[in-house]
């Protein structure tokens, strides 16, 4: 069935993209906010309520985009809500560096509790995720008394000037903006579906962590390395997703060297991949681990958790902010823990992934396009290509793929350096039914546009 006339429950797409109203607040946008921030969508949301947004038009749409992966409890949770509203009645900001709040204590031991390792940790609250990345850094600093920071080809950590030049991604991230922190270095990250060929996964891990020890002898010692932060899947990249050999191989490096290891979670964090934290997959317990996203079901608040002696190193209001840690994003996170436990949201997390993988390896069987189909838990990616032989990223198809998909009612986005790879992000509250009424419009998305 063409995706013209498909049927559907869920989607209801009342007019063209954008509709009438949305025009008429697009013309609002481009005369009163500068053309830098991207829009995905060519509307504007007027209502959400678990995988499913309505526009200012009356055209609903699924949600596989997440808020680019923020909203794994969904649109509007009623008990997030709820905690929300009671919250509003007490105060909203006295500032946790003025006078201290109970949530953000209440907060702080959670994730203490939930992160991994069994060893004692503390936490501290901010705003976005690349605040989080920015103390990250700043506190392993302190800590080792080191300077240099290694990151990873490909890996995205924000636009602030630190998460910046840990960033890969020339455009649209870097370019122009320099000149970029000093003392950050870039290592290979392994991207299987491109090894070199004939190269075994493993040979290609082996390849890059030698790469990786002989760096310390060609560039910088290891005894000036303060920390590693790497991706546990690499998200703005394209979700690759690394061996656990090469993940405990980084780990082992650090140990070697005496480095800090800085797990980014920011995207993987709080159920994304199965797990609550995808380092739980690799049996690797980084020193500190930055999270945003998903923490507040789409309130601004991120997290640094780490070990209790490392994170103490910073003297009194050496880190901090004012707005980070607001008792509305810890009301609301707290809710967010309380939801991914009562509700198996791990669990829905597998079950999300392998409706994507069973539907889409079976397409790649007929649709010689489809390069790769790849997922850790409900963190699922398409790869686009011209053919399979040549594995040359297609972006002008993926971006036909995605128009075609968002004109019928489903949002998605792209990722990868290439811009050739779709990724789905939808919220683990997904039902059945509206996650097969998707994936439905995807596949009819796929055909039209290159089958």
């Amino acid at each position: 069935m063409d995706v013209k006339e498909r049927r559907t429950k869920y989607i209801d797409m009342k007019t063209s993209l954008p509709g009438p109203e949305a025009q008429k607040l697009l013309e609002r946008r481009m005369a009163s906010i500068p053309r830098g921030p991207f829009n995905t969508v060519p509307t504007f949301a007027a209502k959400g309520e678990g995988a499913l947004l309505t526009d200012v038009d009356g055209n609903t749409f699924i949600d596989l985009a997440g808020a680019i992966g923020s909203l794994n409890v969904g649109h509007c949770p009623p008990q997030v809500v709820e905690a929300l509203k009671a919250q509003l009645d007490n105060y909203l900001h006295p500032c946790f560096h003025v006078m201290m709040y109970e949530p953000y204590v209440a907060l702080a031991e959670k994730l203490n509790e939930l992160t991994p390792g069994d060893h004692a940790k503390k936490t501290f609250f901010l705003n976005s995720g690349a605040e989080a990345v920015e103390n990250a850094v700043k506190i392993a600093r302190k800590f080792t008394g080191r300077k240099a920071i290694i990151s990873f080809e490909r890996g995205f950590h924000g636009r602030t000037y630190m998460a910046m030049s840990l960033t890969s991604k020339v455009k649209p991230y870097k370019n122009g903006f320099g000149p970029f922190a000093p003392d950050t270095y870039k290592m290979p990250y392994p991207y299987y579906y491109r090894a070199p060929s004939g190269m075994s996964a493993d040979e290609l891990d082996a390849y890059i962590l030698q790469k990786f020890d002989d760096f310390f002898l060609s560039e910088v010692p290891g005894e000036d390395v303060a920390a590693v932060i790497l991706e546990p899947v690499q998200g703005e990249g394209g979700f690759v997703i690394p061996s656990t050999r090469f993940i405990q191989g980084v780990k082992a490096i650090c140990e070697k060297y005496g480095i800090l290891l800085i797990a980014d979670e920011v995207q993987t964090g709080f159920g994304r991949t199965g797990k609550m934290f995808a380092m739980e997959h690799h049996g690797v317990i980084p020193d500190l681990m930055t999270m945003s996203k998903s923490i507040g079901a789409g309130l601004p608040i991120s997290a640094v958790t780490g070990r209790a002696e490392i994170m103490d190193a910073p003297g009194i209001g050496e880190i901090g902010g004012t707005y980070g840690g607001s008792p509305l994003g810890c009301a609301a996170a707290l809710q967010v823990i309380e939801m991914l436990e009562a509700e198996r949201l791990l669990e829905r997390a597998a079950t999300i992934g392998a409706a994507v993988m069973e539907r889409f390896g079976r397409l790649q069987q007929e649709l010689s396009f489809i390069g790769d189909v790849r997922t850790l838990g409900a963190m699922s990616a398409i790869e686009i290509v011209q053919n399979p032989v040549s594995r040359a990223p297609d972006k002008e198809l993926t971006a036909r793929i995605l128009q075609e998909a968002h004109q019928h009612g489903v949002i998605i986005m792209s990722a990868g350096i290439y811009g050739n790879v779709i990724r789905i992000l939808s919220p683990l509250v997904i039902t059945d039914e509206q996650l097969a009424e998707s994936l439905d419009v995807l596949e009819a998305a796929f055909r039209a546009c290159g089958g």
